[in-house]
């Protein structure tokens, strides 16, 4: 039999806030949240398992976005394998931007250093 939480538990296990449990549940990433007639609702492992995740997939540079689209993924089977077969392909897009991001910096950088050039060069010009 699978144990039972209530918010506090769930969030003080994973090291988050009980907000951040609500914003998950609200995002759908926590999966399907058993509530009873009382109102409360009941987390288990696999609640516990899913933060826990979640965190690890925040620490690798996916945005809360991202992750929804690969959280169930990780789920469906025993190996994950599909789960981590997504996230390197949102890595490997997120490399790609940076890497654009890089070149754009550096074409930027070198206009920099030419317009500074240039324009001691005016100074020193004039100065003479």
């Amino acid at each position: 039999m699978e144990s039972k939480m209530l918010i506090g538990e769930l969030a003080s296990r994973a090291g988050v806030t009980p907000r951040t449990v609500r914003h998950y549940q609200q995002l759908g990433l926590l999966g399907k949240v058993e509530q009873e007639s009382n109102g409360y609702h009941y987390y288990t492992d696999i609640s516990l398992q899913r933060l826990l995740k979640i965190g690890v997939l925040k620490n690798v540079g996916l945005s809360l976005e991202e992750i929804q689209s690969v959280i169930d993924l990780y789920f469906e089977e025993p190996t994950m394998i599909k789960g981590k077969q997504k996230v390197l392909e949102i890595l490997a897009k997120h490399l790609e931007e940076i890497d654009d991001k890089m070149d754009s910096l550096a074409r930027f950088r070198q206009e920099i250093q030419f317009n500074m050039a240039r324009i001691q060069l005016m100074i020193d010009e004039m100065s003479t």
